[in-house]
């Protein structure tokens, strides 16, 4: 690679190149690479003047999804649903993805109730649990962080519609659940009822929720 560009138009130029890859994501993930290339390259003057910023967003940054789920014991028995996957019809708990704005507590009840039409009270964190599944279209496959609480409902809402994948709720016992793990949507289903049953609990505030909301910067750079 020459190295006889202006100082000047080296340093935009790199920060064109990154802040396009940005934009882009893996597409483009040469013009990165030769990003990072020509940052290594002592190029004539200075560059100090010229800093290369990138834009906020980390392309090479990895992120967990995280989901939450319901445990709802009753005489025995434990409310499930069943659901299409893309293996086909699954058995799972009420369970979904955090959304934006939401504690962890806010999105088990929001997704019980969305996917059994059960009002859920989580009343306590039953565990934490991490699974990675292989996946043909990303080399890097994906990786769930579960939250799974337990608690108590009422009797479902008439006549309330479920989120379209559920086919129908059902009532469980272990011994039935365990006598067909080929039904469970991955086997966390079961490892959290072991859980439960064992009587692992934690308290509601294990997980502590802190909000920050936007800063100002003074002329002095602080804050």
């Amino acid at each position: 690679m020459t190295t006889d560009l202006p100082t000047r138009h080296a340093g935009l130029l790199m920060q064109r190149l990154r802040c396009h890859f940005n934009r882009n994501m893996g597409p483009h993930r040469n013009l990165c690479q030769a990003a990072e290339e020509m940052a290594s390259v002592p190029l004539p003057g200075s560059l100090a003047a010229y800093p290369v910023k990138c834009c906020p967003m980390n392309p090479e940054t990895w992120a967990a999804h995280v989901t939450v789920a319901a445990i709802i014991e009753r005489d025995g028995r434990f409310l499930l649903v069943e659901e299409h996957t893309d293996d086909g019809l699954r058995l799972n708990q009420p369970a979904g993805h955090l959304e934006a704005g939401e504690t962890l507590v806010e999105a088990a009840a929001r997704e019980t109730l969305e996917e059994s039409a059960h009002r859920f009270t989580p009343e306590a964190l039953v565990g934490v649990y991490m699974a990675h599944f292989a996946r043909a279209e990303s080399a890097s496959g994906a990786t769930y962080l579960r939250f799974t609480f337990c608690g108590s409902s009422g009797e479902p809402e008439a006549g309330r519609a479920l989120d379209p994948d559920i086919v129908r709720t059902l009532w469980m016992s272990a011994e039935e659940l365990r006598a067909c793990p080929e039904r469970h949507r991955t086997p966390l289903v079961m490892r959290c009822i072991d859980d439960y049953l064992a009587g692992r609990r934690f308290p509601l505030d294990f997980v502590h929720t802190h909000s920050v909301g936007p800063t100002r910067s003074s002329k002095s750079g602080t804050q």
